[in-house]
């Protein structure tokens, strides 16, 4: 069992935390990553989303690692998730982060993946599935039939 990580962050900051994640601990099998640039499109982002996804996904589930909540690897993840299942995005990430979190990935559930790393990282790392508690999505009510 192995968790596949996309890790998706601004600029160069995916490709510099799995280069210091593989130099302490060699390199990472289903890991990829996906540098967003503010000249990037979102149909360019969604595309190399979805083809880390697929590259990374054995089956057991693929968490998105992301720097910043709300912004553009964070949305393009969010959308990908609902399709797949054992899918989580992670948003608020560090190195520090990921390096406590690596033996993680041989041993935990998705979910399990998604509960320790929110409580590992603190107020300022969160996930998709935490942020719909919060705000679960509208329900639309369906209007009563008059009589």
């Amino acid at each position: 069992m192995m968790l596949g990580w996309v890790i998706a962050c601004h600029n160069n900051m995916a490709l510099d935390i799995r280069d210091a994640l593989e130099a302490q601990a060699g390199v990472l099998p289903q890991c990829c990553t996906v540098n967003f640039w503010p000249e990037m499109s979102n149909n360019m982002l969604s595309r190399a989303m979805c083809d880390a996804l697929h590259y990374t996904d054995s089956g057991d589930g693929v968490i998105f690692l992301t720097d910043i909540p709300a912004a553009p690897p964070y949305r393009a993840a969010a959308l990908l998730s609902h399709k797949h299942p054992e899918c989580e995005v992670i948003c608020g990430i560090s190195l520090l982060l990921l390096q406590a979190m690596l033996p993680a990935r041989e041993n935990l559930s998705s979910e399990q993946f998604r509960q320790q790393i929110v409580e590992l990282g603190g107020e300022s790392v969160t996930s998709l599935w935490h942020q719909q508690q919060k705000n679960p999505p509208f329900v639309l009510i369906k209007p009563v039939a008059r009589q």
